[in-house]
């Protein structure tokens, strides 16, 4: 997919690269240098595209399913029950329930599921999962539903101070 090197292997290429995608798309620009960020461009703004192209394609329906109960205080409500042999058992109490669903449409699907291979599960400080998809799908693409492409803005910063390599900012516009 990248047509530089980067000075790398080609998989530690592509995971630079979706480590690089997946912080942009989570927190809405990163630094790095300036190669670097014109590879994470293009990948970000097909990814943005793919999104943005499904945007409205999904449908509500109303959806039947079993769930456990729960009591006030979050915990599940068990009941004792007798096996056909004697022995008693604790099962779960459920209830069935009906709720308006959005389903997604076949080419959404599929366009989330390239999106779930490419992109990193994310953690947040408190070690809780970060979901970049839903993100990606429900915050950014409706954002950018009227624009045609150039999702993305590269701002050069200068020289690194270290090695003097050029830096860039890679932001969501």
């Amino acid at each position: 997919m990248s047509y530089r090197k980067l000075g790398r292997t080609g998989d530690q290429r592509k995971a630079m690269l979706r480590g690089l995608v997946t912080a942009l798309l989570q927190n809405g620009k990163i630094v790095t240098t300036e190669t670097r960020a014109k590879e994470v461009q293009s990948i970000a703004e097909s990814l943005i595209t793919s999104a943005v192209k499904e945007a409205d394609n999904f449908e509500s329906k109303q959806v039947t399913f079993s769930r456990a109960k729960v009591n006030a205080r979050g915990k599940y409500i068990t009941i004792n029950k007798k096996s056909k042999n004697g022995n008693d058992y604790t099962v779960r109490e459920r209830e069935t329930v009906t709720e308006l669903r959005r389903v997604d449409k076949p080419s959404r699907l599929a366009a989330r599921r390239r999106a779930i291979a490419y992109i990193y599960a994310v953690k947040d400080a408190d070690g809780n999962n970060v979901k970049v998809v839903n993100k990606l799908f429900d915050e950014i693409a409706p954002k950018y539903k009227e624009k045609k492409g150039g999702y993305t803005r590269i701002v050069k910063l200068g020289a690194r101070r270290g090695d003097g390599a050029p830096m860039a900012i890679l932001e969501l516009i």
